[in-house]
Order: structure tokens, then sequence, then C-alpha cells
């Protein structure tokens, strides 16, 4: 029986992860009794959320050869890709004039497009059995075209974003330093001079995988937040939780066909399908309808369940070989 519920939570980590965020978070918002350390917590969580994805980056890059960081061309591909389906969107907003809830619906799939590959990604990759190094050298590469197509596409579907290339591309670079370059600096550090530290990092199995599924039960937690104070109508939302839905599976689905022609199919999969939703729902409060942050917000909830599916699939062929992390 226990081996069973172990069994079950390895293979369904992230949706238990995403349910207990859930929970916690309805618990905590109708239980009037809670109020006041829901207001205590709140800041807590959002304090420790960045510090979760620098210890997972750190656990990730000690285990990089970071002899082998360099682009290869499927990432040339999957970055065309990204590139033509943001052309495809801004296009059809200014084209077509398109206001009001079509608006929002077309910035909350933009958002999810335009956002750069998750950093997190590599963990995924590598419990797929896919590249480390070519998913990691493509999150550096996804973020640098991110900081380019949102200074130039954001002025152009709203008005009032008033957002120069200059700030917006320091902003966003910023993030990438702190968000990658520091992790890496470190884990270089420690796997080239600290190797006894080094050693204990990296014997223990799916570290960062279990330390990544504790930050997704708090960004969970605060996607259902945004959703429940969201003032919209259900029906809206459902529309946009839908939509959200398919392009995830498009994504995934043509990222992973552009591998195939590389070797590369997990890798390229997760690069296209596997989204920043944080940073996406960000950009969205800072610059366009507020709203629109509801689709990265569900787009998080779906791409971790296809990353379940597939972390699930990836065990039932190869039980006696399981990735880490």
């Amino acid at each position: 029986m226990l081996m069973s519920f172990v069994r079950f939570l390895k293979n369904w980590t992230l949706p238990v992860a995403m349910a207990f965020g859930t929970a916690v978070y309805l618990t905590f918002a109708y239980t009037p009794q809670l109020a006041s350390a829901a207001l205590f917590f709140a800041p807590v969580f959002d304090a420790i959320l960045p510090l979760f994805m620098f210890c997972i980056l750190f656990v990730t890059f000690c285990k990089v050869d970071f002899r082998r960081l360099r682009p290869v061309p499927w990432h040339w591909w999957v970055a065309l890709f990204q590139i033509l389906f943001v052309a495809i969107i801004v296009g059809a907003i200014v084209t077509f004039h398109i206001t009001g809830r079509n608006l929002i619906l077309l910035e909350a799939i933009l958002t999810c497009i335009i956002g750069p590959a998750a950093a997190a990604a590599a963990v995924v990759t590598q419990k797929l059995g896919g590249s480390l190094e070519e998913m990691t050298t493509y999150t550096f590469l996804s973020n640098f075209i991110t900081a380019t197509l949102i200074p130039i596409c954001f002025p152009i579907i709203d008005k009032a974003a008033h957002i120069t290339f200059l700030q917006a591309f320091s902003k966003i670079l910023y993030e990438v330093c702190t968000v990658l370059l520091l992790p890496m600096l470190l884990a270089f550090i420690v796997k080239h001079s600290m190797h006894r530290l080094h050693r204990r990092i990296v014997s223990v199995k799916d570290l960062s995988y279990y330390l990544w599924a504790a930050s997704l039960a708090i960004v969970t937690g605060t996607t259902v937040k945004n959703i429940c104070n969201a003032d919209t109508t259900v029906g809206f939302l459902f529309t946009i939780a839908l939509l959200g839905l398919v392009l995830c599976i498009v994504q995934f689905s043509v990222g992973r066909y552009i591998g195939h022609f590389f070797g590369a199919t997990v890798c390229a999969g997760q690069a296209l399908g596997q989204k920043n939703t944080a940073f996406a729902i960000w950009i969205s409060y800072a610059y366009l309808n507020p709203l629109s942050s509801v689709g990265p917000g569900c787009y998080i909830l779906w791409q971790n369940i296809i990353n379940s599916i597939e972390i699930w699939q990836e065990r039932k062929h190869h039980p006696l070989t399981e990735r880490t992390s």
C-alpha cells in the first residue's frame, strides 16, 4: 500500500503539487479565521519563490557539462517558429483592428507564445532523457529572443504600452542574469573547485525535480488567486483556459515535430512548449490588459499536466533506468 502511494507520488508529482497549492489557497481564502495568516504568508511565499528557482537551477547546473553549451540546428528552427507564431498573432490584431474581449483573448495567447522557455525546462528534459546542455543553451537564446520581441510588438498592439526598447530589454536582461547566470556561475565554481560539496549535491536523487514541485505549488496557488479575483464572467475565463490548452498542445507538438528531424524530439518539444509562465504573467500585468494574465496562469497548469504524462510514460517504459535531475 505504502509503495503504491509512493509510486503514485513519483509518477504524478506535478499534479499533486498543483492540487496542493490550489487546496491551500482556497482554504486560506475562504476560511475567515485564517485571514490574518493569509496576509502574513502571502509576502513570504512571494519572497521564497525566487529562492526556490535559484536552488532548482543551481542543482540542475551542477550536472551540466559546460563545454557542451553551444547552439545546435534545432535551436534556430524552434526560435523561428516562436517568432512566426508571434508575428501571426500581432498581425491579426493589427490587420483586423481587434479590440475588447477578443483583444484580451489574443493578448492572453500572445503572452504564452512570446514568453521564453522555462528555466526549469532543463529539469524535465533531463528526466525524459534529453540533452541538459542543449536545453540550457536554448533557454538563454529564448530569453534574448523574448527581450527583442516584446518592445517591438507590445507598443504596436497596445498604444498604452509606454515601453521603450532599452527599458524592456534591460528589465528582461536583468531577469536573465539573476535567474540563470548567478546559479550557473555558482554551479561552475562548486563543480570545479568544491568537489566534495558537488558530489553531495548530485548524489541526492531528483533533488531539483522536487524543489521545482514545491515551487509549482506556490505558483499554482497564486494562479488560482488571480483566476478567483478576475473581474469577468466564468464563461470568458473558461474560453481563455481552453485556448491555453489548445495552444499548449500545439506548441509541444510543433516543437517535437521539429525535433524529430534532428534527433532531439524531447528537447525541442520542451523548448517550444514549456514556458516561463511566471514571466508571462508579469508582462501581462505590466504592459497589457491585466485580465490577459489568466492565459499564462492557465497555461502553467496545462504544461505541467503534459509534463507529468511524459514523465509517467518515461517511467513506465524505463522503470529500471529512471532519469535523475
